[in-house]
């Protein structure tokens, strides 16, 4: 049987996992990995997830020796050099077809087609895999046979379409016969000062990721719908950097739901119901960079919204970079971000929110500073959801939408628990006070609000008509 070469990117595991699955049911399989940090870099991804990736790397070698697969490990600048390499790497291990998970930014999409088009030419085969989502991108339809831009009726196509075949899991091969190949030996993970991820906290593979999943599902999941928007509470999933890198399935996360669920995932359990429409949300924002790839350009999805009059404020930039907005749910959330690399998710609605409506900076800006920090940063889930918070991206609500950092830091985290964790200049206040503390009870440790919520949001309403 003729070796098969699996290309491993954003997929870093051996269950599951659809291309190493097919490769392996044609004949003995050879694994790539191409390392191109500096692509990586100039897409905005910053030295946690790289770290993160890293350690991701080296579980899947592991996972890969057990099933006596070697993995090659190739360093390349950037993507225009993966057709070549991968090429390269075809022909000097007598490789007859290539098998990939498929990526769906524009960037990645276009590698992707580059090395299709090499493969061709060169006479081999090529095989890519929608594995990261239910239904490939341009699958869903609505009525007028259009990507659908709203997330709702999206969801609502999504669950009455979904088959089993669907939701099937890919079991991952039986080890195969040794091959004349050695893995070629991985660098070290050299710490790194920028980097702020703990490896206790965010612990890198499969394993951990499945531990993670059913740790879950078994203490917090049920309560999820009604303790995912408190900060101070462990309501979530913590999940998103393993589905990011793909160390984790959102087919396993689903059909763990059908055993949890009595077999249905739109209904029952509302705590489980909610976490799958989180899932449904990922997919859509997949879905949104291949219908409309203006988004990977750095535009808006809302066309006339590029005409926005955005503010040079770098002193107020800085100050919500930095987490001295004098609103402490805000300043709490973004000292989450740059200490641990992950924020709750209820603050990141409020910190983008911030951003772009009451200091009125260009999302763009917020969007990069995310995922140059974040450990889960995924390009399509960044975006739709910066873009969600800037009303310039996929949802029904106008721009008229405004979150009130203070009624939302009363609303949920009434105690203050949470801000005291992160701007322990206020922790000495009683809980009510910490919401919105007086001049007397900031004194010089915290600032004054940079900005008065009234007349931010006034001034936010002004731009956005300006646009009609």
């Amino acid at each position: 049987m003729a070796r098969q070469l699996v290309w491993f990117r954003s997929d870093l595991r051996i269950h599951d996992n659809s291309a190493l699955a097919a490769a392996a049911a044609k004949g003995p399989v050879v694994a790539v990995f191409l390392h191109s940090p500096e692509q990586w870099r100039a897409h905005g991804h910053g030295p946690n997830k790289l770290d993160f990736w890293a350690r991701g790397v080296s579980a899947l070698k592991q996972s890969l020796e057990g099933l006596n697969i070697p993995l090659l490990y190739c360093d390349i600048d950037t993507y225009d050099q993966a057709p070549r390499v991968l090429l390269e790497i075809a022909r000097r291990h007598s490789i007859e077809r290539l098998h990939f998970n498929r990526e769906y930014p524009l960037n990645e999409a276009r590698r992707d087609q580059a090395v299709i088009d090499a493969f061709e030419q060169a006479g081999l085969a090529v095989d890519g895999y929608h594995d990261s989502v239910a239904f490939a991108p341009g699958s869903l339809r609505t009525g007028k046979g259009s990507f659908y831009t709203v997330f709702t009726p999206f969801a609502k196509a999504w669950h009455k379409q979904l088959g089993d075949g669907q939701l099937e899991l890919r079991d991952p091969p039986p080890p195969q016969a040794r091959l004349p190949l050695a893995s070629d030996p991985l660098p070290a993970v050299s710490p790194q000062q920028e980097i702020a991820v703990a490896i206790d906290s965010w612990p890198a593979g499969e394993d951990a990721a499945a531990d993670r999943l059913a740790r879950f599902l078994r203490f917090r999941a049920r309560h999820y719908r009604t303790q995912r928007d408190f900060p101070a509470l462990h309501g979530t999933s913590e999940l998103s950097p393993y589905l990011a890198l793909g160390m984790l399935s959102h087919r396993q996360c689903l059909q763990a739901v059908l055993s949890e669920n009595g077999g249905t995932l739109a209904e029952g359990d509302a705590g489980l119901v909610a976490w799958v429409n989180e899932l449904v949300w990922r997919e859509f924002y997949q879905h949104i960079v291949v219908g409309f790839p203006r988004v990977c350009r750095y535009q808006p999805f809302q066309e006339h919204t590029g005409a926005l009059p955005w503010r040079d404020d770098e002193a107020g930039f800085k100050a919500w970079c930095e987490g001295r907005t004098g609103y402490p749910l805000v300043d709490a959330g973004m000292r989450q971000l740059v200490a641990t690399g992950w924020m709750h998710n209820r603050l990141r609605m409020v910190t983008a929110m911030f951003l772009s409506k009451h200091l009125l900076i260009d999302w763009r800006r917020g969007e990069a500073f995310f995922l140059h920090h974040q450990v889960d940063g995924e390009f399509a889930a960044n975006n739709g959801g910066w873009q969600w918070a800037a009303s310039t991206g996929t949802d029904a609500a106008p721009y008229f939408r405004i979150f009130n950092p203070t009624t939302q830091s009363t609303r949920f985290d009434g105690d203050g628990e949470f801000i005291a964790r992160w701007v322990p200049e206020l922790a000495h206040l009683p809980s009510k006070a910490r919401h919105a503390p007086t001049a007397e009870q900031r004194g010089d440790a915290y600032p004054a609000p940079i900005v008065d919520h009234k007349a931010a949001r006034l001034r936010a309403l002004e731009a956005f008509k300006s646009l009609d």
